[in-house]
């Protein structure tokens, strides 16, 4: 059975927060992130507005967009480091919220590879035939996290959710092949400590740079493909300089490669659903595309998915 994406949807909060403005609040300038991030923008939801908000809203475009209704789901899985509570889990909030009264539901926190690893587990129990479709969701409120006197990393996060529907689709289409990984001992250079998320930013970008090119090129190799055979990259919108270093690796030109950072900051685990449904949008991503997604996070963890466009 091939598997894949069916329908896609992402919310973004409607507040627009620029670097103009953080330059008011912290010892910061619009060309010095700019040149070190590629973000000049990003988006931050209001107080009363909870990560679970965020991931009903994307979760009801990607039902939509997939054409199925919210009872045919047998499972809902949340990617999220930033829930509304410990407990009960946002997944079944969503479950709860958009009527998905047959589902399962459960959380996973992978940090920024959530949604790779939320879409690969997805992967398993459609191809075992346990359930016809499953809804994974990436969703941050990293606002609610950040540290507005840490310039080196208030300047990075925005908020927002992704949503993907997994199911069957036809022959030749959908995910070829992927890859999970982690290292635990790299878990003290990304971490929330306290009330704040905390990170060191030189070690997170050596690794970034490192295993965000192999984990793509290693799913290249394993779905028989060739570099020259990719269409277009989706990385994990952390940072502009990490995401060129993967672009270069795969010989890929500047086109061919997602840049959403620039108006949504680093979104966490719903960066890069966000960045697929902007490009399926804006028609740089087709039917038929061969699409490399790739991300990397707190744990470390890290996962790629080499796939093929269309249902």
């Amino acid at each position: 059975m091939d598997v894949g994406m069916i329908g896609l949807g992402r919310y973004l909060p409607e507040r627009v927060v620029t670097n103009f403005d953080l330059e008011k609040q912290m010892d910061t300038t619009d060309e010095w992130i700019r040149t070190r991030t590629g973000i000049e923008e990003r988006r931050i939801a209001d107080d009363n507005v909870n990560t679970s908000d965020m991931a009903i809203e994307a979760a009801k475009e990607a039902l939509e967009d997939a054409g199925i209704e919210a009872h045919e789901i047998g499972l809902i899985i949340v990617a999220t480091v930033t829930p509304d509570t410990p407990f009960p889990s946002v997944a079944t909030m969503v479950q709860d919220k958009i009527g998905a009264k047959n589902a399962a539901a459960m959380d996973v926190s992978a940090a920024c590879a959530g949604f790779i690893y939320g879409v690969v587990t997805a992967k398993q129990f459609v191809e075992s035939g346990v359930y016809s479709y499953v809804l994974v969701v990436g969703v941050e409120k990293l606002s609610k996290i950040t540290n507005y006197d840490d310039r080196n990393t208030a300047v990075l996060f925005g908020d927002g959710a992704g949503a993907a529907v997994i199911g069957k689709v036809s022959k030749g289409r959908g995910i070829l092949s992927f890859e999970l990984g982690a290292d635990g001992s790299g878990g003290k250079h990304l971490l929330q400590n306290g009330p704040h998320l905390e990170m060191n930013g030189r070690e997170v970008f050596k690794f970034a740079v490192r295993q965000m090119g192999e984990s793509a090129e290693n799913v290249i190799t394993k779905a028989g493909l060739s570099k020259e055979e990719v269409d277009f990259l989706v990385p994990h919108q952390a940072n502009i300089r990490i995401m060129e270093a993967s672009r270069q690796r795969l010989g890929l030109p500047e086109e061919k490669m997602s840049k959403t950072i620039k108006q949504f900051g680093n979104t966490s685990s719903s960066s890069i659903p966000i960045a697929l449904k902007e490009e399926i949008l804006s028609g740089k991503v087709k039917d038929d595309d061969v699409v490399v997604l790739v991300g990397f996070g707190g744990g470390l963890t890290w996962g790629a998915i080499c796939l093929k466009m269309g249902k």
